[in-house]
């Protein structure tokens, strides 16, 4: 009977390990027959990133959050990686990883950002194909994709090319094995597309039902071909993949080479986009079941494909829906969730299928959408009468830079267009081996430093060239929208390069054809107008780099050698003094742009007169004893107290070019207006603290007899109580910066304190401005999470646990909406990784757990409690083991 029991318990605690972590090997067996399900995922952004800083500015559209990226990351990106499945009290069950279930492709410019940004999630995309791997023969979810989106029907076959092999490559650097399968930008294919991704080795490609013209099977059962279908009008089989031959020189198809194809479910695509078909998992199934064909073929394959951006940035928790789908509901149904690469390893074609001769997915005209005002993407009263001027004009700089490109890199690189495409594999590593190592292979003969950095000109002019036909800049309404305004920006930057390596002035002509685009907005008129208001300001030289640095140094320990965006600034002299209201500093800076190696030694002065004046001087100097007397005459003049004369002096010795606090980037001028109004706040915030404290008694009075409170007493209140919150949970975060050197409840009177706030703020009623509490706390209870997760057990474990349920319950008592993602994977991964080992050891050594091991676990499932972690699994599994313990 014991033994029966025990035996009930490893099973018990078993299933709660898989009902928690489902095994990747195993879920998705490699079988020939039945029902297939592949879910295709778009993931991608276009390049935002300024050209001049190799970074993403502040966008205010895309807050809470810094940029867009960041937003839609926030919202789609990481809530895939970490998919929650909730119980029906919103507690967490599993965390899955959805980029193990679906296929899908993440564009290079978004990978690129990610890698920068969230490491933890972008490994764990990686991760998620090497599984797949594992799981489906080698055959991982993840396709390539062409590098920055260009429309490849309307690149030239150069370009084509290029895309294709840069997109090869970053998939290759990131996923470690090389692409099967090939993602379109809009889907946008004709045949000489085709024979790129032929020749680079591409194995099939997804898209829309409505691209197809025409199909047939390969072989009939009497040998004869049969007679073609026509399926134009978007009645093609989906469920099936289809072979399509490439065409010889005649136009006739060539038996020799060939693309595979998969097209989508079109309405089930659609509805996913467009209905509810992904509130939730029931639903996805129940629409997936509608397209299974009931002719009892052996197999057949739903395939469905979609921006990655609806599950979570489109539409919120879609991401759920669709974790649970493809790891419960879909194989509950007895379908088999694949990719497209295993299925065609396991099912290749059996019919055949003719492109329509030039396509895309978001265009039915074509791929007019991307050159003429064809009505799509209109959707209002505004035309896009400057799509096809803008590509004309594109395609006319494209012309002209060729030309540079030729006539220059010849004599420096061996095949400067062999370059170009192999220059996919330096954008994504400039290091100085991976620099070394493109040269010595590249290089007609060994370069001098400057060369090297001429040929890095030319080939980020290509660059530059290739990303202004990314395909956002003619997608929406208006030639001015972010979109059109950010190609137009690598335009220019390909236009300053080609100037500064040839002496070639393209910008006049340029911007005379930019004029023949005419914009819906009365402000630009043209897209002249919009180059010269919103384009030519945002360039940026290596002197306003290093004013920027200059005025942030006096507020900032720089270190000798600093990272400024995409420069590194290199401190040979600095020196900085202070004089009653003014500040100066003057220096010796070497600034070297990480990306074309192009370096400039320039000085620099520049002092604040207080308030938002500043002013500062930058110069080249002919000597390092110019520079000594430079510097040592503008200290002179702070000794004079002067404002003018200092002005005067920095002019004479750094002009004749200043710069004032209106030339800084913007989030640095933003930073520093924060940094100069804080003794202004601060005096503000004293003034209110009084005023609440002196009336504190009246403020009570109103509240409790139910009376309008003044406005001026209720702002009092809410100022005070605001800033003193503040002012404490920066305190408790320092205090408990270091868990492992200072016990966690050390901060225990910050705690209380905050509490009392948080009760005092209830009765007063007033409302809170926390907006920088609420990333503070979340970290801090990440790190208290990690700490107690990861300490050797002590005697404090429950004291320590109570102490995060009370920074939870804290965050609730403050309206702070706190985010326990990062805690709750924390404990997700320890619970499999510890608490479950411990259940089956136990178990298996047929052994209930001791006093101390059953507290431990209970501390910890009640640590899951405070989380939202669903522990009733494990709680079950550890009755088994020890029906009569503690609990």
């Amino acid at each position: 009977m014991a033994d029966l029991s025990q035996h009930s318990a490893l099973q018990t605690a078993s299933a709660a390990l898989e009902f928690y972590d489902r095994p990747s090997d195993g879920m998705i067996p490699a079988v020939s027959t039945g029902v297939f399900v592949c879910v295709h995922g778009h993931f991608y952004q276009p390049p935002r990133e300024n050209p001049y800083l190799d970074a993403i500015e502040k966008q205010p559209s895309a807050a809470p959050y810094h940029n867009w990226n960041e937003r839609i990351h926030h919202e789609c990106y990481r809530p895939n990686a970490y998919a929650r499945i909730l119980n029906d009290r919103g507690e967490v069950v599993r965390i899955v990883n959805t980029f193990e279930y679906i296929s899908f492709n993440l564009g290079p410019t978004l990978l690129s950002w990610m890698e920068r940004y969230d490491l933890e999630t972008y490994q764990r995309i990686l991760d998620a194909d090497r599984n797949s791997c594992e799981r489906l023969s080698g055959h991982g979810n993840a396709i390539a994709q062409v590098y920055n989106h260009i429309i490849l029907p309307l690149a030239n076959s150069r370009d084509k090319v290029t895309q294709v092999r840069w997109g090869i490559e970053d998939f290759r650097r990131r996923f470690g094995r090389q692409p099967e399968g090939i993602w379109l930008a809009e889907t946008a294919i004709d045949y000489p597309t085709l024979d790129v991704l032929h020749a680079e080795g591409i194995k099939f490609t997804i898209l829309a039902p409505s691209q197809v013209q025409r199909c047939r099977p390969m072989v009939s059962y009497n040998g004869e071909r049969d007679t073609w279908q026509e399926v134009g009008g978007g009645q093609i089989d989906p469920s099936r993949p289809y072979r399509c031959f490439l065409k010889q020189a005649d136009g006739h198809p060539d038996p020799s080479r060939h693309i595979d194809i998969f097209f989508y479910d079109g309405p089930i695509s659609r509805d996913m986009g467009f209905n509810d078909v992904l509130s939730s998992s029931q639903h996805f199934a129940g629409r997936v079941g509608q397209a299974i064909h009931g002719d009892h073929r052996p197999f057949q394959l739903i395939s469905v494909a979609t921006d990655g951006e609806t599950f979570g940035h489109h539409r919120g928790g879609a991401e759920k829906a669709l974790a649970y789908a493809v790891t419960d509901e879909f194989p509950r149904q007895g379908w088999t969730v694949t990719n497209y690469a295993h299925y065609l390893a396991t099912h290749p074609p059996t019919w055949e299928a003719e492109l329509k001769p030039v396509t895309a997915w978001s265009c039915s005209h074509g791929v007019d959408r991307w050159q003429n005002d064809c009505g799509c993407g209109g959707g209002g009263e505004w035309h896009q009468q400057w799509r096809r001027p803008l590509r004309d004009t594109l395609d006319w700089l494209r012309d002209e830079l060729t030309g540079v490109f030729e006539a220059y890199g010849s004599a420096l690189l061996r095949d400067p267009w062999a370059a170009r495409d192999a220059y996919g594999a330096v954008m994504g590593d400039r290091s100085p081996e991976s620099l070394n190592a493109f040269f010595a292979t590249h290089q007609t003969h060994e370069l001098s430093a400057i060369e090297r950095v001429t040929a890095l000109q030319l080939l980020e002019m290509q660059r530059h060239a290739l990303f202004m036909y990314t395909s956002c800049g003619w997608f929406f309404e208006e030639i001015s929208r972010p979109e059109g305004t950010q190609i137009l920006r690598y335009a220019a930057r390909a236009i300053e390069l080609a100037g500064e390596v040839s002496g070639l002035a393209l910008e006049p002509e340029f911007v005379q054809r930019l004029g023949h685009a005419p914009s819906n907005v009365g402000e630009f008129q043209t897209g002249a107008g919009v180059y010269e208001t919103l384009v030519r300001p945002s360039r940026i030289s290596l002197e306003q780099v290093v004013a920027h640095y200059a005025m942030g140094s006096l507020f900032t320990d720089y270190h000798r050698e600093q990272t400024v965006y995409c420069y590194t600034v290199s401190q040979q002299d600095y020196r900085r003094q202070r004089l009653g209201p003014m500040s100066m500093a003057v220096g010796l800076v070497n600034i070297t742009s990480n990306i074309t190696r192009e370096s400039l030694s320039l000085a620099f002065a520049v002092v604040h007169l207080g308030g938002w004046d500043f002013h500062c001087g930058i110069s080249a100097v002919p000597s390092r004893l110019d520079y000594t007397r430079a510097k040592d005459t503008v200290f002179e003049s702070l000794a004079t107290a002067s404002t003018a004369q200092v002005i005067l002096a920095i002019n004479s010795a750094f002009g004749p070019h200043t710069y004032g606090l209106q030339d800084l980037f913007a989030e640095e001028r933003h930073r520093m207006m924060g940094l100069l109004s804080q003794d202004t706040l601060l005096r503000l915030d004293q003034l209110y603290a009084q005023v609440y404290r002196d009336n504190y008694g009246v403020l009570r009075a109103f509240h409790r007899d139910g009376l309008p409170v003044p406005k001026e007493l209720q702002v009092a209140a809410d100022i005070a109580l605001s800033h003193r919150a503040m002012e404490v949970l920066q305190a408790l975060e320092r205090e408990t910066s270091d868990p492992a050197t200072s016990p966690l409840r050390q901060g225990e009177d910050y705690l209380n304190e905050l509490e009392a706030i948080a009760t005092e703020a209830s009765t007063c009623n007033a409302s809170l401005s926390l907006t920088a509490a609420k990333p503070m706390l979340e970290r801090l209870i990440g790190r208290s999470v990690w700490h107690i997760l990861n300490q050797a057990p002590t005697a404090s474990l429950a004291a320590d646990v109570d102490w995060l349920g009370r920074l939870v319950s804290l965050g609730q008592q403050l309206s702070l909406g706190l985010s326990l993602e990062r805690p709750q994977e924390l404990y997700y991964q320890h619970l499999n990784r510890q608490v479950f080992a411990l259940l089956k050891q136990a178990a298996i050594a047929r052994t209930a757990l001791g006093p101390d091991s059953r507290a431990q676990v209970n501390d910890i499932l009640r640590l899951g409690e405070y989380l939202s972690m669903d522990v009733a699994a494990v709680l079950k599994a550890l009755d088994h083991l020890d029906p009569g313990g503690p609990r």
